[in-house]
């Protein structure tokens, strides 16, 4: 293998795939990143065994093409100190070390042979989905932070994606707080579903920032392997396996007490009360009452106490509810939208939070939030 490239280019597509490189692997191969040049196109493949990313460089100079592992955190580590500048980089198959020449210097590090890389596996009888990748990426920053921690229930620690003819719905819940993320023209010729894991979702976050204009192919099977291709990247992964819990029939119908605020000025309302709540609990407490909310929290083995008052619109009935303010605060912080509405039954069920008004015909979001028992 011989070929030419910039030291800036070539570390970008390292960096974008060494995320996904475990800290401890099932495998010493997997230590290594994968390069296979072939023709013009270089191929770097990073691996924990459950999901793999693939990056492809073209390569203008190649004057040898090959198959080699290479130690991931060294190559890394030595391009991070380099300035751009074209480098050459070339293997010596009977000492297996790898060249890197620059203008004022070179390096040498080991490789060792591709055979023993994991092959990706072949879907069976795959379900395909497409969709803009700024609509992923919007689904996956909407729900991700909702997820659960749960070793009991894994089902709960990824996003579940449920797709139908006429629509696909991202939900994240934790049991305490759920969000969903409805896209109306992102559509599917039958029904089907899969549940993503927290760690490729959160490389998909990071790469989409990237491909937000491309159209993006979702391939899946039944058993539980899922496929993310980009123009540039392709990422496989293997899915939670597992029944998700039927959330539309948690999602209240009634709610008829309804708040209308700004989400920045109850955001940062709560955020200044909250300082002041209970430390094991973190409860605050809304009072309801016309066009107003008074936020207040205790924490009485303190002697802490704090209460802010905000105007709004709110059409219903006075109440009081409790709610964890760092729930609050996730749920609040991670909407985009200026103004919100808040639907409420009673202080028992769960508040709905909703965009005021969806500036997005296509796009429906929604977080649910349970409330905390007040004690008087």
């Amino acid at each position: 293998m011989r070929f030419i490239v910039s030291s800036t280019d070539l570390l970008q597509g390292l960096l974008s795939v060494q995320k996904v490189i475990a800290s401890k692997n099932p495998l010493p191969i997997l230590d290594n990143f994968l390069f296979v040049l072939d023709g013009n196109s270089l191929t770097i493949t990073g691996s924990d065994a459950e999901t793999t990313l693939k990056t492809i460089l073209t390569i203008n100079e190649v004057m040898e093409g090959g198959e080699i592992a290479v130690p991931a955190k060294l190559l890394t580590d030595s391009l991070k100190e380099l300035p751009t500048q074209p480098i050459e980089f070339s293997t010596d198959a009977d000492k297996n070390i790898v060249n890197i020449i620059w203008a004022s210097g070179s390096a040498q590090i080991p490789f060792v042979s591709a055979d023993e890389y994991p092959t990706l596996k072949e879907l069976d009888s795959p379900t395909v989905v497409r969709m803009k990748g700024a609509i992923l990426a919007d689904g996956i920053n909407s729900t991700l932070y909702a997820t659960g921690d749960e070793e009991l229930r894994p089902v709960m620690n990824g996003i579940y994606f449920d797709i139908e003819e006429e629509s696909t719905t991202l939900v994240a819940s934790n049991a305490h707080k759920l969000v969903y993320y409805k896209r109306n023209d992102v559509k599917s010729g039958g029904t089907s579903s899969f549940i993503l894991p927290k760690k490729p979702a959160n490389i998909l976050k990071a790469n989409l920032v990237k491909c937000m204009d491309e159209e993006i192919e979702i391939t899946f099977d039944k058993s539980n392997n899922a496929y993310f291709k980009f123009s540039s990247f392709l990422m496989y992964c293997k899915l939670v396996d597992g029944t998700y819990p039927a959330y539309k029939s948690v999602i209240p119908k009634n709610n008829t007490n309804v708040i209308s605020v700004s989400r920045t000025e109850l955001l940062n309302a709560t955020k200044r009360v909250a300082v002041c709540s209970n430390q094991a609990t973190g409860q605050i407490i809304f009072k309801l009452a016309a066009n107003q909310i008074t936020i207040t929290a205790q924490d009485l083995d303190f002697s802490m106490s704090a209460h802010e008052t905000l105007g709004c619109e709110y059409e219903g009935d006075p109440m009081e509810i409790g709610f964890k303010s760092t729930f609050l605060i996730e749920i609040l912080g991670n909407l985009t939208y200026d103004q919100i509405c808040i639907r409420l039954s009673d202080p028992n069920r769960a508040a709905l939070i909703q965009p005021a008004v969806q500036t997005e015909p296509d796009e429906e979001i929604c977080a649910l939030l349970m409330p905390m028992r007040i004690n008087n």
